[in-house]
């Protein structure tokens, strides 16, 4: 029982102090932060848990596991992440702490000094209270919708339009932002343009306006992504301010054969967490529904008006 106390407090330990440098005083989600402190538990539990008696590596990683489990339950416990996020990053946390798991266990069995190598627990905190932050790249999503009305009349649609249904896909009923509804003050380049989310508005200031042809805009100021669940009432864990942001939209259109409309989305966006491989699939594909479902309320507004 000491021995699973010590264990989860060494990872508890890590966890807090780790986030508590990283993203509150540095507000960075970085590659120490993702790499350095899933392996570090691994290690650090595993190295324990081998310590006074060997034990087998299956057995070690599942310590490990249940180690990451517990620091990720910490944080949504604490109040410092939301369990979507927490989820979303538990693959990646197991498959880093394996190999700490792997090494904790070589060291355990080969060191003689009591307590030799427990010291590396001090090193994830050291390093990313020095990590430099990187300038993140941007991403653009491309969505295509063909709509039988011509160019002028899904003009007016994509300018602005009227409520949504209530979401009913996956991403938006666990939490994703979902559009409900666009207006604009103004006409033309220096037009604001609001996009109503369930979480609050995007502010889009308009830079290009081509009629029947392109409308583009900036994205001066957006709601939160996303809203985390949570046992407590209202959670705001970092990340949803400005670690994943939309930076620029388009809407193309193209006259088609017979009367028809070839409408395109864009939206360039950028991801502020590493690792960037890995939080961009689920930031394309929540920016891929967002497109889908105001290009399909746009096509259903446009096909309805009478020819």
């Amino acid at each position: 029982m000491s021995g699973l106390r010590v264990r989860c407090s060494a990872s508890l330990g890590i966890t807090l102090v780790t986030v508590g440098i990283g993203i509150y005083l540095k507000r960075s989600y970085s590659t120490g932060l993702f790499l350095g402190v899933p392996f570090t538990i691994g290690y650090i539990s595993s190295y324990i848990y081998n310590r006074r008696y060997p034990r087998s590596v299956g057995e070690s990683i599942v310590i490990a596991v249940a180690s990451v489990t517990i620091a990720g339950g910490a944080l949504i416990v604490f109040a410092l992440e939301g369990l979507a996020c927490t989820v979303m990053a538990l693959p990646l946390a197991f498959a880093l702490a394996l190999p700490g798991a792997l090494l904790g266990r070589v060291v355990a069995r080969q060191s003689v000094e009591p307590g030799a190598g427990v010291g590396m627990a001090l090193l994830v905190p050291l390093f990313v209270a020095a990590e430099p932050r990187p300038t993140p790249p941007a991403h653009e999503v491309v969505t295509v919708v063909e709509i039988a009305a011509p160019p002028e009349v899904v003009w007016r649609h994509v300018v602005t339009f009227p409520d949504l249904a209530p979401p009913t896909e996956f991403l938006f009923r666990v939490g994703v932002a979902a559009p409900t509804r666009a207006r604009i003050v103004g006409t033309g380049v220096g037009a604001t343009r609001y996009c109503d989310f369930t979480t609050g508005s995007f502010v889009e200031p308009i830079t290009a306006w081509e009629e029947n042809r392109l409308l583009a805009f900036d994205i001066t100021s957006q709601a939160p992504p996303m809203t985390e669940w949570s046992p407590y009432r209202e959670v705001n864990p970092p990340h949803l301010d400005g670690y994943f942001r939309a930076t620029h939209g388009e809407f193309r259109l193209t006259a088609l054969p017979g009367g028809r409309t070839r409408l395109e989305g864009r939206t360039a966006y950028v991801v502020d967490m590493f690792p960037q491989r890995y939080w961009t699939l689920p930031a394309g594909r929540i920016v891929a529904a967002i497109h889908e479902r105001v290009l399909r309320h746009i096509a259903a507004l446009a096909e309805e008006e009478p020819r």
